[in-house]
């Protein structure tokens, strides 16, 4: 059964169900997710016994935000549009994307899924050997790729074929009012003498990319070049706690199949799908041992 069939097969009280947005449930795991990062910089600032080693713990919560840029791309975290908006935008500056840009490249993706030479994530190929798996998972070419992005488009050269163009000086103005902030507050931390968000947003979120590079790779690496969704797309089965931390998005097979369910209804929606999935793994560490051999083997059959 293929993803289009899998929908077809839900009732509408089924659909109504899943699709139920809630700003309570939205804001209660908002304020876990911020209210750890809250800790975390208290303690960073406190300059607590051995509170360097809370950057990284600190740098996983805020590139994570990803996570939450990603559902509030999708217009479901929350009930309320404007606090879905609020959502996207705050996360965005601080990991360093633009979010208006971010949605129409998310959408891209979700409608060409696996699509090569449509779907905007496959631009960036997956790596095919140990230079290029240490690279990618460094997330130096991220960074690169982010702040690239913002300065492209705030030089006005935003060309992306799922950009509209009549959205395309939106854009812009996004890029600028994101690099003005950022000026802001680098002016205000030299005027102060202040290095606090150098420990609690910048070292942190250097520490903290690797484990989200981990993360998305399982999403759709080496899964197949096909239309169906509960194919094309991996869930990764892990505990809770990441499950927390991911907004649910391990759940990745339903939730492309079904992107408007909200992340506490996608538990629900797996139930659903569960017989129906193609590519699953029983875990992110489980996932890379089989990446590693397979990358040996790509090595080998080219030589």
């Amino acid at each position: 059964m293929d993803h289009k069939r899998f929908l077809a097969s839900l009732s509408a009280e089924q659909c109504r169900e899943l699709t139920e947005t809630s700003d309570a449930r939205g804001l209660m795991q908002l304020a876990l997710h911020l209210g750890a990062i809250g800790v975390m910089a208290a303690l960073i600032v406190a300059r607590v016994p051995f509170w360097p080693l809370f950057m990284l713990p600190q740098g996983i919560l805020l590139v994570f935000l990803f996570t939450l840029l990603h559902e509030a791309s999708h217009q479901t975290p929350f009930r309320s549009r404007w606090l879905n908006t609020a959502a996207a935008h705050v996360s965005g500056f601080v990991i360093f994307l633009p979010p208006r840009w971010f949605r129409y490249f998310h959408f891209a993706h979700h409608r060409f899924t696996q699509m090569p030479g449509k779907d905007p994530e496959l631009a960036s190929p997956k790596p095919e050997s140990w230079g290029q798996y240490l690279l990618h998972i460094s997330g130096i070419p991220v960074w690169i790729d982010h702040l690239g992005t913002i300065m492209r488009h705030a030089a006005g050269r935003c060309h992306d074929d799922f950009v509209p163009h009549a959205k395309r000086p939106m854009v812009r103005r996004e890029a600028w009012t994101m690099i003005g902030v950022y000026l802001v507050l680098l002016a205000g931390s030299i005027a102060s003498g202040s290095t606090v968000l150098v420990f609690i947003w910048l070292i942190p979120m250097l520490l903290g990319q690797p484990f989200l590079r981990l993360y998305l790779m399982a999403e759709h690496g080496r899964c197949a070049y096909v239309a169906n969704m509960l194919e094309n797309t991996r869930t990764t089965f892990t505990n809770a706690l990441v499950r927390r931390l991911a907004w649910n998005m391990p759940y990745h097979a339903e939730h492309h199949s079904y992107p408007a369910v909200p992340f506490h209804r996608l538990p629900d929606l797996h139930k659903l799908a569960a017989e129906h999935l193609v590519e699953t793994e029983p875990g992110y560490t489980h996932f890379h041992r089989r990446y590693a051999p397979a990358m040996n083997r790509d090595v080998e059959a080219k030589q």
